[in-house]
């Protein structure tokens, strides 16, 4: 059965820090605050599309940090499709300085199973220079309550923010990766209009990752989360008219995920010496493994490789498989 989301996103009202990235109603489209009654409306019209496992998921903003009596009444109207099974569980997102022992209680008694903390990065001094207000030891801290407490455990990293580096975004990785999370989100760091990186874009104060630097440390980090059982659930912002017009900056593409995924199929073939090859994929792979415009089998033909492609629909949409020479010689 298909897994599906149904979003609801709770705008900025609670969160207490305005970081240096944010403008958030470029980044989710929304303004208002979501009712009870919205909750509901929302689910019953997901609940019409059969075959699919549902999860609720409050998105947008610092649940945990919302005023409580708002934070419950849009629990209390998500709790009963949970506790009636028809969707599998309560997912949010929220700061890990508003995790406490007192909060996961809360959220355990309306059937939250799981919870994503905005880590951004672990470096103090990255966290410090965008404003985020919390330390890397309280996303240590709330990660470790959040698994006690038998949660499910995911985490939001960005890169290239200001002061940090592709070394410091992939220290910030192994940290994460540390923790254990069941899911990480990355967000490649996207400059918007009216914020404080736009200032310092202006002020000539920041450089931005360019849109390759940001495929090339994505398909490295991508690699390393899945190499450690980490299930990498989303990269990159959603693509949105209202995101466009902002946007001043930063590692953004409608596509980049494929982006990625076909960076990651090139640097998997030249991890072998040059030469001759049969690389096996998936059908629905093959523009993946191509690259935009062929760019991988001319980087690779550059590098002195020859392919043979063959299908193999055994294969899952971003797998292959390298032999030595070709099939037919």
């Amino acid at each position: 059965m298909k897994k599906g989301n149904i979003s609801i996103f709770v705008p900025h009202i609670g969160c207490p820090q305005k970081c240096s990235f944010c403008n958030q109603n470029t980044i989710t489209g929304e303004t208002g605050a979501p009712t009870a009654q919205d909750v509901e409306a929302a689910v019953k019209t997901a609940l019409k599309t059969p075959e699919r496992d549902f999860e609720i998921a409050f998105f947008g903003g610092s649940f945990t940090a919302i005023d409580r009596d708002y934070m419950l009444s849009l629990l209390k109207a998500a709790y009963p499709f949970v506790k009636s099974g028809q969707v599998k569980g309560i997912r949010c997102s929220t700061r890990p300085d508003f995790i406490d022992d007192e909060v996961l209680g809360v959220l355990k008694s309306y059937g939250v199973t799981a919870i994503e903390l905005g880590a951004q990065s672990m470096d103090d001094a990255v966290l410090s220079k965008n404003l985020r207000g919390h330390t890397a030891q309280d996303v240590k801290n709330a990660s470790r309550m959040i698994k006690e407490r038998g949660f499910e455990l995911g985490l939001q990293m960005m890169t290239g923010l200001y002061g940090s580096s592709r070394e410091l975004d992939i220290y910030t990785a192994e940290e994460l990766i540390a923790l254990k999370p069941d899911t990480v989100r990355i967000y490649p760091t996207v400059i918007l209009k009216e914020t404080y990186l736009a200032a310092l874009l202006e002020k000539g104060a920041y450089v931005p990752d360019s849109l390759e630097d940001t495929v090339s440390l994505c398909a490295r980090l991508v690699e390393d989360f899945e190499q450690n059982g980490v299930r990498v659930i989303r990269l990159g912002l959603h693509s949105s008219t209202e995101l466009k017009e902002n946007m001043l900056a930063g590692g953004f593409h409608d596509s980049l995920g494929e982006m990625v995924q076909s960076r990651i199929m090139l640097n998997k073939i030249l991890s072998y010496p040059s030469g001759n090859y049969t690389v096996y994929i998936n059908r629905k792979s093959l523009s993946k493994l191509k690259g935009n415009r062929k760019a991988n089998i001319t980087a690779l033909e550059n590098a002195g490789y020859k392919m043979d492609i063959l299908f193999d629909d055994s294969l899952n949409a971003n797998e292959l498989r390298v032999e030595n020479g070709f099939k037919n010689s």
